[in-house]
C-alpha cells in the first residue's frame, strides 16, 4: 500500500520592505492562467495574467514582475521570443518556462534562451510553487526570512552577524556589515553615496563622501575575493549590488 506523501509547507516569500513577491503568469489557456493565479496568489504572490505575448509585454513593462511563469507555446510570439522581448527592459527578471513537450530538445531550447527552470504540462501546483521559490530565492528579490538576506550565493544574517559567500564565512567590521545589509536590501538598486551615507553613519559627512568610496572598496576585497563580483560602480550615480552572472 503506498503510504501517504508528505504535504509540502513552503515559507512565504517576500521583499525586504514585506511587500509580496510579483509574478506575470502567461498562458492561452484561461483554466490554467487561473489555476496558477490562485495557487500563487494562496501562497502569498501578487499575481498578473496575460493570455497573449503582445499583452503580457505591456503588462510586464507596468507592472515590472519579479518572476515570469511563461507558456512556450503562445500566439503570437512564442514563450521564448516573449522572455527576450520582456529582458530588453528586465533584463534580470527571472522565467520558468511551462511546456506540453518534453522532448530533450525543447528543454535545452527554453533553458539556453535563458529560461531559468521549466515545467512539463501536466504538473503539480506544489511542483510549480516548490521551483518558483527556488528560483526567486536564486535571483535575490525575496527574503523567506527577516533576519536573513540572500542575493546569489551571498547570505546575511541580521540576528547572528554571519556573512557567508558560496558557503565561506566572510568577517566584516560593523561598519562593513552595516554597508553590505543595506546593499543587500536593495539588490540591483542602484544607491547614491549620499542615501548610504544617511543609512549608514546616520549624518552629511560633507566633503568627506569619499569614505563612502572606501567602505566599498574594504567589501569589495572580502566579498568579491576569489569571485565573480557583485558590487558594481555606476559611473555617476553610485553602487549596486547584484547576484554574479
Amino acid at each position: 500500500m503506498e503510504q501517504p506523501r508528505e504535504k509540502v509547507v513552503l515559507p512565504k516569500l517576500s521583499h525586504a520592505d514585506g511587500s509580496p513577491v510579483r509574478a506575470l503568469v502567461v498562458d492561452d489557456e484561461p483554466s490554467l492562467a487561473d489555476l496558477m493565479r490562485m495557487g500563487l496568489t494562496m501562497a502569498g504572490w501578487d499575481v498578473k495574467v496575460a493570455h497573449d505575448s503582445f499583452t503580457a509585454v505591456k503588462v510586464a513593462r507596468e507592472y515590472r514582475p519579479d518572476v515570469l511563469v511563461l507558456d512556450i507555446m503562445l500566439p503570437g510570439m512564442d514563450g521564448v521570443q516573449l522572455l527576450g522581448k520582456i529582458r530588453t527592459f528586465a533584463p534580470d527578471v527571472p522565467a520558468l518556462f511551462l511546456t506540453a513537450k518534453d522532448a530533450i530538445a525543447d528543454r535545452v531550447i527554453g533553458l539556453t534562451a535563458g529560461g531559468d527552470d521549466y515545467v512539463i504540462k501536466p504538473f503539480s501546483m506544489t511542483e510549480v510553487l516548490l521551483r518558483l521559490h527556488r528560483i526567486a530565492e536564486r535571483a535575490g528579490v525575496t527574503q523567506p526570512d527577516a533576519a536573513r538576506l540572500v542575493v546569489g550565493d551571498l547570505s546575511l544574517n541580521r540576528d547572528s552577524h554571519v556573512v557567508k559567500r558560496a558557503g565561506r564565512h566572510i568577517e566584516l567590521t560593523a561598519t562593513e556589515f552595516e554597508l553590505l545589509t543595506y546593499l543587500m536590501e536593495n539588490p540591483r538598486r542602484v544607491l547614491s553615496k549620499a542615501q548610504i551615507l544617511d543609512r549608514v553613519w546616520s549624518y552629511d559627512f560633507g566633503g568627506q563622501a569619499n569614505i563612502v568610496e572606501l567602505y566599498i572598496s574594504y567589501l569589495r576585497k572580502k566579498v568579491d575575493a576569489n569571485h565573480e563580483p557583485m558590487i558594481h560602480t555606476v559611473r555617476g550615480a553610485g553602487y549596486v549590488l547584484k547576484p554574479a552572472p
